[in-house]
């Protein structure tokens, strides 16, 4: 039997969800039919909503009417805004005990000497400054399999993945406090990666964010190869002289051998681009079952991107294992209220054409779709953008909602394996960790299959449950972290990707 045209997602909604296009006649509701023309993934009004009344999508506002709306009538930001409602925080009242697995599960992983566990081998290349970023560049295209030759200089490294250049656009020209601590935790985090076998760090000489200052600062001292262009004698000689470190590097970096790890090495970053109607219905409910289940293993899911949990943050201090754990969280929202008023902007204006073209009208609605991700084990920390993530469980980071950014902060932190739900179809990678791309619904699935790892359209198509699915991602997470490839990495994105968070003036 086809499944119905719509989708009812809680009994409290005054909304469902078009599961197809509907034309005008069609019946969604007992009594109610279709007014005007409604996308796939947008919403249809079930009963009368007066101007200011509560329109609910999970139980929750999403928003306010800002017109008379009928039932059967098509909502979004024609007529259905933001508006003030009171939050209840209930710290921690949801919180309880996790029911861990009495066999966790286990994948092949890379053990470094000091005991942390990899998913992948790479040789990095940092940059302290922009100025430094061609360099960096050239010493990694020396290892590039050249496409029209087809030599390979690294065929007889077969267990390195790669050697990677991470290059950003700062580093000189910022001030010296919090956006200058804030880049060099970054490029600190990536430094002490498990997924670098090792790493080298180039600079200019003269930037802002002196190595020195860079390895003191994030205690890297014997932990990396320092390179200043100027001290080097120029392009020529640092090219010459990271080289020939690579090199040096791939022997020691190729003896290295997969070994059984406990699902307890893996931190998983959890993140949403493109996102559109289904995302809180499909992919990131079924990421939010793979992340209870890998939880339950013993490991660590990592949530960020604040402006896409505000309005939905009531929710997740709920499930706070402490208040002064939710508190944090909470005040987050408060700085970004401040952060984006002070640049003449509201939070509301997260959602991007391509969401609100998917069925998104507001911010409330995309953070409840985007906070699924996180399943529904406890909160148990909040930390900065890029700060090490400590503990096991279910971890909030603190990032803006631009992917790339993000996702470099998570990665930062210990990520090394990324989990990138997409419903408009976002083409990800973020090296040194693996990125798996989940589909939301099936027509972009198909549209983009050489792109998408999985499939989470078949929740909407009726051919397999959340927890069916939550499944499958768990077992490509295994299986990804145990060395197969994903889709991102056979067409070798995750360079380009590396976006620290920019903050501050550029002077």
């Amino acid at each position: 039997m086809a499944p119905p045209l719509f989708i009812r997602l809680n009994d409290a909604d005054n909304v469902v969800i078009a599961r197809a296009t509907l034309l005008p006649g069609t019946m969604v509701d007992v009594d109610v039919t279709v007014t005007d023309r409604v996308p796939a993934g947008h919403k249809v009004a079930t009963r009368p909503i007066a101007v200011g009344e509560p329109v609910r999508r999970y139980g929750q506002i999403i928003g306010f009417a800002t017109a008379p709306i009928a039932p059967g009538q098509h909502i979004h930001t024609h007529n259905c805004g933001m508006g003030e409602f009171a939050k209840d925080y209930a710290w921690g009242v949801d919180a309880r005990p996790t029911q861990y697995f009495d066999t966790p599960a286990t994948f092949q992983g890379i053990r470094r000497p000091d005991g942390r566990v990899a998913t992948r081998n790479y040789i990095g290349i940092l940059t302290s400054v922009n100025c430094s970023a061609h360099v960096a560049g050239m010493v990694a295209d020396a290892f590039r399999k050249n496409p029209i030759t087809g030599h390979n200089p690294l065929a007889d490294f077969p267990n390195v993945d790669g050697v990677v250049a991470l290059t950003h656009k700062t580093g000189c020209g910022m001030t010296q406090h919090e956006p200058l601590a804030l880049l060099r935790r970054t490029l600190g985090g990536y430094a002490r990666h498990a997924n670098f076998a090792a790493v080298v760090v180039l600079g200019l000489g003269c930037e802002v964010n002196q190595i020195g200052g860079l390895m003191t600062e994030q205690k890297l001292a014997g932990r990396l190869r320092a390179m200043d262009i100027q001290e080097m004698g120029g392009t020529r000689k640092t090219v010459e002289a990271g080289i020939a470190f690579v090199r040096e590097a791939l022997a020691e970096a190729n003896t290295v051998r997969r070994e059984t790890c406990p699902a307890s090495e893996l931190t998983v970053a959890l993140q949403c681009g493109g996102s559109d109607g289904y995302s809180g219905i499909t992919a990131n409910p079924a990421l939010g079952a793979a992340s209870d289940l890998l939880v339950r293993h013993g490991g660590t899911v990592i949530l960020s991107e604040t402006p896409e949990t505000y309005g939905a943050e009531h929710l997740l201090t709920r499930r706070a294992v402490s208040r002064e754990v939710g508190e944090k969280l909470v005040g987050l929202m408060r700085w970004w209220e401040e952060y984006t008023a002070r640049e003449g902007a509201e939070m509301n204006a997260n959602p991007s054409p391509g969401n609100k073209a998917g069925g998104l009208t507001t911010i409330l609605e995309k953070s409840l779709g985007a906070m699924a991700k996180a399943g529904s084990t406890n909160l148990v920390d909040v930390v900065g953008y890029a700060e090490e993530v400590t503990r096991k469980g279910f971890v909030f980071m603190d990032t803006p909602g631009y992917d790339p950014v993000a996702a470099t902060g998570q990665v930062a932190g210990g990520a090394n394996l990324v989990c990138f739900t997409t419903g408009r179809g976002s083409v990800f990678g973020c090296k040194p960790a693996p990125s798996i791309k989940l589909a939301t619904n099936s027509a972009m699935y198909r549209r983009m299959e050489e792109d998408m790892d999985i499939n989470c359209g078949t929740i909407a198509d009726g051919d397999e449950s959340v927890q069916q699915c939550g499944e499958r991602i768990l077992d490509l997470i295994l299986r990804t972290a145990s060395g197969e490839p994903t889709k991102s990495e056979q067409y070798d994105f995750g360079a380009a990707e590396f976006a620290p968070w920019v903050l501050g003036a550029t002077m």
